[in-house]
């Protein structure tokens, strides 16, 4: 579905005369692991990283409980230390807090940015999912969020996709605020460049790394963005 936003539409011409401004960091890459991050996936994400910068990684597992998930997501959380790459959770303050993790990622129903906060600290990187809501993003920038997450731009198949977002989107909220946004959805190579030069912060990618051979994906993320210095996300 496309949501309908409380704000209204957005002027159809702003896309097209939006100019990213250029005090803004560089987009950079965030990459969201498969629900299977068993066998040899620390090898890959391992594999991924050493390929071409990667800002982020955030642990995505779903149906298995926090002592199995803590278990799961600790060698990946070395292997992104060692690299200097943001290890985010997904969904759980509570597992985030239990592993020292670098920050969470919430769902509209997964918690609250200020409970985050103040489990977390004032270190911690907190995300926050928008769907295609100018008013849920700006809800989440006025709750303490350190970014503001909108999609999905395109269908995929690591989750159902509920709710559509346009490119313009990007636009508006660089050109307003501060908060970086990052893209989600169905991202790959071939239908990045547009979202990238909305004025998406971060492309958030999950199935165009892991879909295929994943040092390749990241290498070709890493020529599509211009930058292959070492990044970290924040």
């Amino acid at each position: 579905m496309t949501d309908i936003d409380p704000l209204g539409p957005l002027d159809p011409n702003f896309a097209a005369n939006f100019t990213r401004d250029l005090r803004r960091p560089k987009c950079q890459l965030y990459i969201i692991s498969p629900l299977d991050v068993t066998g040899g996936f620390p090898d890959r994400l391992a594999r991924a990283l050493d390929a071409g910068p990667v800002a982020a990684f955030q642990f995505r597992v779903k149906d298995v409980d926090q002592h199995a998930a803590a278990a799961l997501a600790e060698p990946l959380q070395r292997i992104c230390a060692d690299r200097d790459v943001a290890f985010i959770v997904n969904d759980s303050i509570a597992l985030a807090k239990r592993l020292g993790a670098d920050g969470v990622h919430l769902g509209q129903d997964d918690g609250d940015p200020r409970e985050a906060r103040a489990e977390l600290g004032p270190e911690a990187q907190i995300g926050v999912t928008a769907h295609a809501s100018r008013h849920l993003a700006m809800d989440a920038g006025e709750a303490g969020a350190d970014y503001v997450a909108f999609g999905a731009f395109h269908p995929t198949t690591t989750k159902a996709t509920e709710h559509v977002a346009e490119p313009i989107l990007l636009s508006w909220w660089s050109t307003l605020f501060e908060i970086p946004c990052v893209a989600i959805g169905g991202i790959t190579i071939a239908n990045a460049p547009p979202l990238v030069a909305a004025g998406a912060d971060f492309l958030a990618v999950s199935h165009g790394v892991w879909g295929g051979d994943e040092a390749e994906a990241v290498r070709a993320f890493a020529d599509l963005l211009g930058d292959r210095a070492s990044l970290s996300a924040g």
